[in-house]
């Protein structure tokens, strides 16, 4: 806290009140609020967004240790226009970040090893888990659940192997990627609107191929929202170049790992994953017949 104090005592800054939230401090300023948080891997990251014209980002006023942020009011409107906002401002931030760069030889190696060792992972967990499953005199319901549905798990797993096979013999001759600056952390939390759109959160940006905001995003929202259609808008402003479209389907279609704990909890984690993985498989199932 004395830290903070001395930090807005430096930039003349006289807070009236002080409340904490998580890692950020809110303070009052004349009747203003501004929102104060420790820096984390964010060093030039506005400037380079303020050099590629890309505004959508609260104005920050930072120090080697601290950034402070003018609180934005968000805007109450749909959560499905909301998102598809995020969405344009998304691919405007990686179309205005974007470049190509020479790679080392074993880049597209190391993506393909790692990827494929957690298939290869999940491939034996559950075959492990199912064993277990199937020798219980009487299955808990979420083990029920999970032997119901087990080959959905394998069907995803195994169409995440055989692509990544597919994918590596595409690009493991190439010298060259497309870079962007990624968010790294998105979320409808994340993105605030009112008079304009704002990205907050920063910390976690960083320099890497589009796709893995795409993935984030997916994660945390695609059974609340139309993913189809957000890609779409989002290849409007930036399009995915082939092997990145690809690579995004495998991530997504690879199983998260779950465990069975308290019975409640465990029969909502099976069926949220459960659902996910039916709507991803419809998913890309569909998209060449409907791009045809």
């Amino acid at each position: 806290m004395k830290q903070i104090h001395d930090f807005l005592k430096a930039h003349n800054i006289k807070p009236t009140r002080y409340q904490k939230q998580g890692k950020v401090y809110f303070i009052e300023v004349d009747g203003s609020y501004y929102a104060v948080k420790k820096k984390e891997n964010m060093e030039n990251i506005y400037d380079y967004l303020s050099l590629r014209n890309f505004p959508y980002y609260p104005p920050v006023l930072t120090s080697e240790d601290y950034e402070i942020t003018k609180k934005i009011e968000d805007m109450k409107y749909p959560l499905e226009q909301k998102i598809m906002d995020l969405v344009d401002v998304v691919a405007l931030l990686h179309s205005k970040t974007s470049f190509y760069k020479e790679i080392e030889s074993d880049y597209f190696k190391k993506i393909y090893e790692d990827i494929m060792g957690n298939i290869e992972y999940l491939e034996e967990y559950y075959s492990d888990m199912i064993t277990m499953i199937e020798k219980e005199v009487y299955m808990s319901p979420s083990s029920y659940l999970l032997a119901r549905n087990i080959s959905l798990f394998f069907d995803s797993l195994y169409y995440a192997k055989e692509n990544i096979k597919s994918w590596y013999e595409e690009v493991s001759s190439k010298n060259k990627i497309r870079y962007v600056v990624l968010h790294n952390n998105l979320s409808l939390d994340h993105f605030l609107k009112n008079e304009s759109s704002y990205l907050i959160s920063w910390d976690k940006s960083k320099i890497d191929i589009p796709i893995f905001d795409l993935y984030k995003l997916y994660k945390r929202h695609a059974l609340d929202y139309d993913f189809e259609v957000l890609l779409k808008e989002y290849e409007k402003k930036y399009p995915l170049l082939d092997e990145e479209r690809k690579l995004l389907f495998i991530l997504i279609s690879i199983p998260n790992k779950l465990t069975i704990g308290d019975e409640y909890e465990s029969c909502k984690q099976f069926t949220k994953e459960i659902d996910l993985l039916y709507k991803t498989r419809k998913w890309i199932s569909s998209y060449g017949k409907n791009e045809k």
